[in-house]
C-alpha cells in the first residue's frame, strides 16, 4: 500500500510547529483566564505548556483512569521530545494532559468541568447564532432539493466555526471564521451528488454523523440531521460525539443538549420546530447519540476497535465532519494532494462522506488542475480555512465541477 511521511511538529514555521508554539500558548492563557482555577491547576497547566514545547513526553500518572491505555497508545514515545511524536498523537495527548492538569477527571472541585465551556457558551448565546436561527425561517419555502443543498453547504462551512482555529486565525487568512457561506471560499472537490444518490437508493437508510465542533458548527449539523429524517433520506441517524472535552470545541453530549435547547427556545420560529422534532426523534430512537473512548484516541480510524467498527458497519453512509476527523480518516501524513481518496478511506467500514474546510496540511483526492491552480496562488491554501471539500467514497464516482 502506498505510504507517505508522518507529519511531525519539528519544523519551525510549519503548521504543526505553529500549533504547539503559537496556538497552544494562547489557548493556555485563555483557559486560565476563563475559569478561576486554583494554584494547583494553574501550575499544572503552565508546566504542561513548558513540557510540550521544550521537554519530553511524560506519561500520565498511575492514578489516571486511562493511563494504561495511553501507555499502550504511546509505546516507544514517552521520554522522547514532543516534536518527535506524530503530530496527530502529540496534539491529542496535549488535550488529554490539559484535562488532567485542570482536574477534569480527578475527584474534587473541578471534576467534570469542561475547561472550554466558557468559549462554547459565549458562542452559542451570541448574536451570530441568533441571526442564523432566524434565517432558518426561510427553509420551508425552499424546494426539497434546494433545501438539501443549502443545509449541506451550511454544515460544510460551519466547520469554519472552530474555536481552536479562531485562536490563531485572522481575518486576513481565514475571513470570518464562522461565516456560513464566505464569499472567498470555494469547494476544491464536490461529490455531493453521490452522497444524495446513495441515500436515495436505500429503502431504509441509516446515517451516521461523526461530529466535530460544538456551537456554530453543531447547529447546522443538527438542522441537516432534521432534514435527513423529515425528508426520508434517513430512517435513522446516529450522531457520534466525544466522550470528554477535546480540541477546544469538539462536541460532547452536553453540547448537543445545549444546542437543542438553543433551538427550542426560539419560540414560534422554524428553529423551535426543528428543535422539538429532534427532541422527539431522540425520544423515539430515530436519532441516537453515541460516543466511544476511541473518539478521543490519538490514532487514525484505521485502528478503530471492533465494537466501534461494528457501530459504523451497518450505515448507508457515515458523514465525517471536520478537519481532525479528516486527518484520522485518511491518515495524518504528507500525502500528495492528488492521491486517491478512495484508497485512503477504503478501510472505513461503511460508505463515507467527508465534509471539511481545509485547516491542516493533509488533503487527498484533488484533481491535478485544481492543485496547480491553488499552488499558483502562493497562499497557504491547505491551512487557511478558506477552502472546503465534500468527498464521498461509495460505489459510483460522480463529481460536480469544482472551482
Amino acid at each position: 500500500m502506498p505510504t507517505a511521511p508522518t507529519i511531525l511538529s519539528n519544523t519551525p514555521g510549519s503548521f504543526a510547529w505553529g500549533v504547539f508554539h503559537e496556538r497552544h500558548p494562547k489557548l493556555v492563557r485563555q483557559v486560565l483566564d476563563a475559569l478561576p482555577y486554583g494554584p494547583v491547576e494553574r501550575v499544572a497547566v503552565e508546566e504542561l505548556l513548558v513540557e510540550s514545547t521544550d521537554g519530553v513526553l511524560e506519561p500520565l500518572g498511575t492514578g489516571a483512569h486511562d493511563q494504561r491505555q495511553w501507555r499502550e497508545w504511546g509505546e516507544g514515545l514517552f521520554g522522547r521530545p514532543w516534536d518527535e511524536a506524530p503530530f496527530l498523537w502529540a496534539e491529542s495527548y496535549f488535550y488529554r494532559r490539559l484535562l488532567e492538569a485542570t482536574g477534569y477527571f480527578r475527584p474534587g472541585t473541578w471534576q467534570g468541568i469542561d475547561p472550554f465551556a466558557p468559549f462554547k457558551n459565549a458562542e452559542l448565546s451570541g448574536p451570530a447564532v441568533t441571526d442564523e436561527l432566524a434565517a432558518l425561517d426561510q427553509l420551508p419555502s425552499l424546494p426539497a432539493e434546494k433545501r438539501a443543498e443549502v443545509l449541506l453547504t451550511s454544515a460544510l462551512w460551519g466547520n469554519r466555526a472552530d474555536l481552536g482555529f479562531q485562536i490563531t486565525g485572522s481575518a486576513g487568512d481565514a475571513g470570518d471564521a464562522g461565516d456560513a457561506h464566505p464569499a472567498a471560499a470555494a469547494l476544491v472537490a464536490d461529490d455531493s451528488p453521490l452522497l444524495w444518490s446513495t441515500l436515495a437508493a436505500s429503502s431504509s437508510p441509516t446515517v451516521c454523523v461523526l461530529a466535530d465542533n460544538a456551537g456554530r458548527e453543531l447547529l447546522p449539523d443538527l438542522v441537516l440531521i432534521d432534514h435527513l429524517l423529515t425528508s426520508g433520506l434517513a430512517a435513522e441517524v446516529v450522531l457520534y460525539v466525544k466522550p470528554a472535552p477535546y480540541y477546544v470545541s469538539d462536541a460532547t453530549t452536553a453540547d448537543v443538549l445545549a444546542t437543542l435547547d438553543r433551538l427550542r427556545n426560539q419560540a414560534g420560529q422554524e428553529a423551535e420546530r426543528i428543535g422539538r422534532r429532534l427532541w422527539q426523534a431522540m425520544n423515539s430512537g430515530t436519532l441516537a447519540i453515541r460516543t466511544h473512548p476511541f473518539l478521543c484516541a490519538p490514532l487514525p480510524f484505521h485502528d478503530m476497535p471492533a465494537d466501534l467498527v461494528a457501530g459504523f458497519s451497518g450505515a448507508t453512509m457515515t458523514i465525517v465532519k471536520g478537519d481532525l476527523n479528516y486527518r484520522r480518516l485518511v491518515g495524518d501524513r504528507r500525502w500528495a494532494a492528488t492521491s486517491s481518496f478512495a484508497e485512503r478511506v477504503s478501510h472505513f467500514p461503511s460508505p463515507v462522506a467527508a465534509l471539511r474546510t481545509l485547516k491542516s496540511d493533509v488533503v487527498v483526492g484533488l484533481d491535478r488542475p485544481v492543485v496547480a491552480r491553488l499552488d499558483a496562488t502562493g497562499e497557504r491554501w491547505r491551512t487557511s480555512g478558506t477552502y472546503g471539500l465534500v468527498q464521498v467514497h461509495a460505489t459510483r464516482p460522480i463529481r460536480k465541477t469544482a472551482i
